[in-house]
């Protein structure tokens, strides 16, 4: 069974995991330094489509050179 779990899950998640951990991080720090909308729905909003971005750019990066 452990096996198969390993097959499932291999090590592609695992870097999908840690550039999406890289791109919160970086997303988290933009969104404070840049949005100032004095709005909390418009600030996470900002943030969540700015980690998005970020992620899949991160994510098509890495397939590329991966």
């Amino acid at each position: 069974m452990v096996h198969v779990m390993e097959k499932i899950i291999g090590t592609r998640i695992d870097a999908q995991l840690a550039t999406t951990l890289v791109t919160l991080a970086v997303s988290f720090v933009l969104a404070e330094q840049l949005y100032k909308f004095h709005s909390f729905t418009l600030e996470t909003g900002a943030f969540l489509a700015t980690w998005y971005v970020i992620r899949r750019a991160a994510l098509f990066l890495t397939r590329r050179t991966g």
